[in-house]
């Protein structure tokens, strides 16, 4: 016999997932329902609702994917790129790499824009791409979580949009933490998950086309290779054909998550979108105020921080994994390791949602500079 579940309470403040809010949670404990249930139906129709408003869109395409992040981002990319079809995708971290791969496994023709880790991507960078390989799609990473850089996107849109490309932004990271104002900025397709900045549990990635998008999707001359994340079938289960408003089966979605993600955006609107970027903004700074005067310097680009997920170099002869390990074990605190070339190099720590609190803040400067303190002593 196995004895009752009993989970550790962990204080989450690594790269996700963040904690989530204790209503959140509660609405994961309601009961089930038939996916085309018109109760059920009434729940989906709220949280697209509320997707718009975090998103900053009008956009019927909008709901969230069955998966995680990475669906999300897959579902953006195979709906829209056809074999031999032209690609620019910048890569400054770990997450844009995996953008290419993804877009190349699509059959895309994929020119990537590098820059170094910790940095952004030049504008002219992107330009020069596009001048020369006239793309069907331009993607970047708005929120970088392996680096902490936020992005800069309004040229790059433009750009795009100068030489008739779509515009694909992955904000992962982002959503619910900076703004993404996919209306406002012309961004064609953006995607992100759900246990970061909305806080709630992982398991659905919200995604957003524009008509524009949708319209490309519509003309493709080959068929999408994914049935799970076919756009075109999604949009029948989640609003009906544009001429007959009935629903269609696609698949089980999970109620549960559903339950969960409409909750967690209605705590999101209750605070209010720009009281939250605040939030996450004002803890970000105290953090990197804080890591400076226990001698941590950030990783990522002055100007171009990311307030919702911090990036710190790791000192000349302290251990990654034992001090990550003791933090976890012994304060019951979770942080991230870096990826990539920042892997053993840097500590990423998530300040999203409901973990981006003054108390979280003060107890991860604590517990890191005791830490430190018990190193730098032992070792002179």
């Amino acid at each position: 016999m196995y004895d009752e579940l009993i989970i550790p309470s962990r204080v989450l403040l690594g790269p996700g997932p963040s904690e989530a809010n204790a209503r959140v949670l509660k609405a994961m404990t309601t009961p089930m329902l038939g996916y085309l249930d018109t109760a059920f139906v009434r729940v989906m129709d709220d949280t697209v609702a509320l997707l718009r408003q975090v998103f900053g869109t009008e956009n019927r395409l909008t709901f969230p994917v069955s998966g995680t992040g990475t669906a999300g981002m897959e579902a953006a990319l195979v709906n829209v790129i056809e074999p031999g079809d032209a690609v620019v995708v910048g890569i400054n971290g770990y997450f844009g790499g995996r953008i290419a791969d993804i877009a190349a496994r699509c059959g895309g023709d994929v020119t990537t824009v590098e820059a170094e880790w910790g940095t952004h991507i030049p504008a002219d960078s992107i330009a020069d791409a596009v001048t020369r390989t006239r793309p069907k799609l331009v993607a970047l990473v708005h929120g970088e979580t392996s680096t902490g850089i936020l992005q800069p996107l309004d040229e790059a849109i433009a750009i795009a949009h100068e030489h008739d490309a779509l515009f694909l932004a992955d904000c992962v990271t982002s959503l619910g933490g900076q703004p993404v104002d996919v209306d406002a900025r012309g961004i064609d397709i953006a995607y992100s998950c759900t246990q970061k900045c909305l806080a709630g549990p992982p398991g659905l990635s919200p995604i957003t086309f524009s008509e524009r998008a949708g319209d490309v999707i519509r003309r493709r001359k080959t068929p999408i290779q994914s049935f799970y994340l076919d756009v075109t079938l999604l949009e029948q289960y989640w609003f009906g054909t544009p001429d007959v408003q009935q629903r269609a089966y696609h698949h089980t979605v999970s109620m549960s998550l559903i339950y969960a993600l409409r909750e967690a955006l209605r705590v999101v609107m209750e605070e209010g979108l720009a009281a939250r970027y605040r939030r996450h903004e004002l803890h970000a700074r105290a953090l990197l105020a804080g890591a400076k005067a226990i001698g941590l310097e950030p990783a990522a680009e002055e100007g171009y921080r990311a307030p919702m997920l911090t990036t710190l170099r790791i000192p000349e002869g302290i251990d990654d994994v034992t001090i990550r390990k003791g933090l976890l074990e012994e304060d019951g605190i979770e942080i991230g390791g870096g990826l990539g070339s920042f892997a053993g190099k840097a500590w990423r720590i998530g300040l999203m949602g409901e973990s981006a609190t003054e108390r979280n803040v003060r107890l991860v400067l604590n517990a890191l500079e005791k830490r430190l303190f018990v190193v730098r002593k032992a070792f002179g």
